[in-house]
């Protein structure tokens, strides 16, 4: 009962942060089920970069070639608004809210840049 009061808690919180987000008409953030199933989950862009989120909250972002190639690591968390927060190894961090618009699945990230999936 003390688990189901916390995850209400967390999620009335996150709804009210949710307002923090640049969201245009249509847009449906991540239901907690969408979040819960990201371990194992990997999502490409059409720069051709992919995001992989690891079971045990480890986070990898590929670069593409034309974009230089390489990978950044890190680890992830989901936060109470819902949002997707990673911590790099070189010490950046931010948050991102992937969402539904449509057929469509988009990254949004703090700065209000929308980042489509593939």
């Amino acid at each position: 009962m003390k688990w189901i009061m916390l995850l209400f808690l967390s999620l009335a919180a996150g709804t009210a942060q949710a307002a923090d987000w640049e969201l245009r008409p249509g847009d449906a953030p991540f239901a907690l089920s969408e979040l819960e199933a990201l371990p194992g989950q990997s999502f490409r862009f059409y720069d051709g970069g992919e995001s992989l989120y690891g079971r045990d909250g480890a986070y990898s972002y590929t670069y593409s070639r034309e974009n230089g190639g390489g990978t950044a690591w890190g680890t992830y968390r989901i936060a109470g608004d819902g949002s997707i927060c990673v911590d790099f190894t070189n010490g950046f961090g931010r948050c991102d809210l992937y969402v539904r618009n449509g057929s469509r699945v988009i990254l949004i990230t703090q700065k209000g840049e929308r980042f489509p999936v593939r």
